[in-house]
């Protein structure tokens, strides 16, 4: 009776509170625990949540690399189109040899060429006894100087060709700086029709400059030149 007595009470308790009521009040106490080291359940079931939000950054890197325009790469400068004045000076002096040069080969082929066919054919006779009977060597001397003429004349027309081709890479700009002093001559050379005998113009197209040290000499004796005629001008380069 004694033992019947006794758990009346415990289950009454039992009937009042159900088992899953008191479930989540342990859980809840498990959640609330000090330890701070995770359980291998704990861990298992973040590892998938975690991979997952660092693999997002990743994809969304590789897509914005993939849909961002390229930017074409900068173009590396070259420094071979800078030409000094010195080297145009000094080219201008090559172009110059060049010329004279082919003036000189264009000159001894047309000579020779022109002298051989007049002497082939008889020309030397024809011409003489149509001159009213001028003397033959006198003929073909003064008919020597004008191919001499006519091949230097036609020289310079293939040192150009030549020139250009040798140093094609650099035309363009040789080009520009040859313009340009070309204008600078025209507006600082002196005026031609105040010189006389004993005071010519000095160097009035500027072939004898061969440098940038040879220019300034030039200015300067065509500022003496207007010194010595009473003109001054004005305008420096």
């Amino acid at each position: 009776m004694l033992a019947r007595s006794a758990l009346c009470p415990a289950r009454a308790f039992a009937s009042r509170y159900p088992p899953a009521i008191l479930a989540p009040c342990s859980t809840a106490a498990a959640s609330f625990s000090t330890c701070t080291r995770p359980s291998k359940l704990q861990q298992q079931s973040q590892t998938p949540f975690c991979t997952q939000q660092r693999a997002v950054p990743s994809k969304i890197a590789a897509r914005n690399a993939s849909t961002s325009p390229s930017t074409p790469a900068a173009k590396p400068t070259t420094g071979a189109s800078a030409l000094t004045w010195n080297d145009f000076f000094a080219l201008r002096r090559t172009r110059r040899r060049i010329g004279q040069a082919s003036s000189g080969i264009s000159a001894i082929g047309v000579t020779y060429y022109g002298l051989t066919f007049m002497i082939n054919n008889g020309y030397d006779a024809v011409l003489s006894e149509q001159l009213g009977g001028f003397d033959p060597m006198m003929l073909m001397g003064l008919s020597t100087l004008g191919m001499l003429a006519a091949g230097w004349l036609i020289g310079p027309i293939f040192g150009n060709q030549v020139f250009n081709l040798a140093y094609r890479g650099v035309l363009p700009e040789f080009t520009r700086k040859d313009s340009a002093f070309f204008n600078r001559i025209k507006r600082h050379r002196v005026d031609p029709s105040v010189s006389s005998l004993a005071n010519p113009p000095p160097d009035y197209y500027g072939e004898k400059i061969g440098s940038v040290a040879g220019y300034r000499r030039w200015l300067k004796d065509q500022r003496a030149f207007n010194l010595k005629t009473g003109r001054h001008q004005r305008g420096q380069i």
